[in-house]
């Protein structure tokens, strides 16, 4: 059983509250209530608790109960405990921790109960339903909601108004967003107030839709915030309009209430930066300076990313050494520039070299950062570095991406290095990574061009299919000219007519290939069946062409004094 309450003797000892909600904790457990109103549990053994109840207490205890239904119950008994020596009442923040906790666990008729009892449903408490509802991506519940607070609070619902548009934008539903924003607008029950212009602007800026941001924001009745003018210059930046991206910064400084800080002028620094106009970019650092605003982690990997994008790594390094050197501490995202800069300007070398000053220096690189040195190897054609940027990332707990599985295999298919594409091929599963269409595509073509390497195409064509992938027009045409390189015309039959079942057209090159091998075989009449077939199962855009490369080869066998004289009907397959 739990410590009396009594024998906390000192209320005003910082370690009370965390005994007090100890012994509140165990006793729930022991008691264990299931559900929002259990009619066989008493309250009573919590009166002894009584005499500590105050809103700290009873919000500590809501928060730390892992089970709703313990927290429900103690704080129904708070409301009302008794005795009540000290006049104990919930505050606003109670019922918000109560109902926080409640929404949590998605127990919203539960919150909703609890509030209209104590008439507390209004405004700012339905605005926590639709953000939940919201955040759960159940839109047309937060939707539901949003009406349900016009209903009560007959339109006057900022809370709920600035909720839902948040909700809207955040799942990228501008044009309900906009309608919603103008009926607040014309309805006139409440002036949008500025984090609802915000919201809208933000979400404007987003979709790159400028023009409406700034009708928004130049209509505002509210004087803007810091984050609405670091928003809209972000806005501005983003689509390289830094005219009026400084004219927006202009007006900020012109404001009595908010001045540029560091967010906006990073903000302009990395749009200059990606735009590529460097000069801009340190004249803005240095008008930072002379303002009192010190550049953070994200201003000076903007300015050492614009730097390696240019091909200045110099200057990077200089940029990097100056961060160090006014305490601020460089992350993967910083070397992850400085990598791409040395593979720009030709050093993959010193690259690589820095990538394992990285690991020395106890960074751990990620995925991005080795893939920067792995796609430069790829570049240059050279597989064995690829190959060991690939076995480190395994080594400390990487997955490669299956992206640049297939960079590596092309590289080796286009060195003529098969065999070792194949190898790869097969260990793509045990190095942590399905191989997907493009991988087997890449190895199965390059197999259809060597003679006698089919039986390894059936394979891999079996593993392909196993693993939920489908031949395309093209690969089954590289199938096709593979069996005709053979001289397998059945399996090259097969083939064509698995392309037909999955209604694709072969390529007119392996339809030729696959006529000529037919016809050189006496099949002549096969050959008309097939296009004939292929006319009639499926849509031929080009039948004309087609058609001329099956009369072509026909006529030559039919002209071939070895063709033993056989006569071929060609005003049946014309019509």
């Amino acid at each position: 059983m739990a410590t009396p309450a009594r024998a906390l003797t000192n209320p005003s000892h910082p370690s009370t509250n965390l005994s007090l909600l100890t012994c509140i904790t165990s006793l729930l457990q022991t008691l264990d209530p299931q559900n929002p109103n259990p009619s066989n549990l008493s309250s009573a053994p919590l009166n002894q608790f009584s005499p500590h109840l105050n809103p700290s207490l009873v919000i500590q205890v809501i928060k730390s109960q892992p089970n709703p239904y313990h927290a429900l119950f103690f704080f129904k008994w708070s409301s009302n405990p008794d005795p009540n020596p000290n006049n104990y009442s919930h505050t606003h923040n109670c019922y918000l921790a109560i109902t926080e906790l409640l929404l949590s666990h998605s127990l919203f008729s539960t919150a909703s109960s609890l509030l209209q009892e104590s008439n507390r449903l209004y405004d700012f408490m339905l605005g926590r339903f639709i953000t939940t509802h919201g955040r759960r991506g159940d839109i047309r519940a937060a939707i539901d909601w949003f009406y349900k607070a016009k209903s009560i609070e007959n339109g006057r619902c900022l809370f709920s108004y600035n909720a839902i548009l948040g909700v809207l934008v955040r799942a990228n539903r501008m044009n309900l967003a906009k309608a919603i924003y103008d009926q607040i607008v014309k309805e006139a029950q409440v002036n949008p107030n500025v984090w609802a212009c915000t919201i809208m602007i933000r979400g404007f800026c987003k979709r790159g839709e400028i023009e409406n941001a700034k009708k928004v924001f130049d209509e505002m009745t509210c004087e803007p915030n810091l984050i609405t003018y670091n928003t809209m210059i972000h806005g501005f930046c983003l689509k390289g309009d830094f005219d009026s991206a400084r004219r927006v910064f202009g007006q900020m400084r012109e404001s009595e209430h908010c001045l540029p800080d560091t967010v906006t002028y990073t903000t302009l620094i990395d749009g200059y930066c990606k735009k590529g106009e460097l000069k801009e970019a340190m004249e803005c650092m240095k008008e930072m300076g002379k303002q009192g605003c010190e550049p953070n982690l994200f201003t000076y990997n903007a300015l050492i990313h614009g730097f390696c994008l240019s091909g200045h790594v110099s200057e990077a390094k200089r940029m990097l050494t100056r961060m160090r050197l006014n305490g601020v501490k460089d992350n993967i995202a910083t070397h992850t520039a400085i990598l791409k800069g040395l593979c720009i300007v030709g050093k993959a070398d010193e690259a690589v070299k820095h990538l394992q000053d990285i690991v020395n220096l106890g960074m751990k690189p990620d995925v991005e950062a080795y893939g920067v040195v792995f796609n430069e190897y790829c570049k240059m054609r050279k597989p064995d570095g690829a190959m060991s940027i690939l076995r480190e990332m395994r080594m400390r707990g990487l997955k490669p991406s299956v992206s640049s599985f297939n960079r590596l295999l092309k590289v080796l298919v286009e060195n003529g290095d098969l065999e070792r594409a194949i190898i790869l091929l097969n260990k793509m599963n045990q190095m942590g990574c399905s191989p997907n269409f493009f991988s087997y595509n890449t190895v199965i073509c390059s197999l259809c061009n060597l003679r006698g390497r089919m039986g390894e195409v059936e394979e891999f064509v079996g593993d392909m299919l196993w693993n939920g992938h489908k031949l395309d027009t093209v690969l089954y045409s590289c199938v096709i000219m593979g069996y005709c390189e053979d001289g397998n015309v059945n399996m090259a039959i097969q083939a064509f007519c698995g392309a037909l079942d999955n209604n694709h057209i072969i390529s007119l090159e392996s339809f030729s290939i696959l006529v000529k091998e037919l016809c050189a075989k006496g099949m002549v009449l096969e050959a008309e069946r097939i296009f004939e077939d292929m006319c009639n199962r499926c849509t031929v855009v080009d039948v004309d062409s087609y058609r001329s490369v099956l009369g072509k080869w026909v006529l030559d066998i039919s002209s071939d004094p070895s063709s033993n004289g056989q006569v071929i009907k060609m005003n049946r397959m014309e019509s």
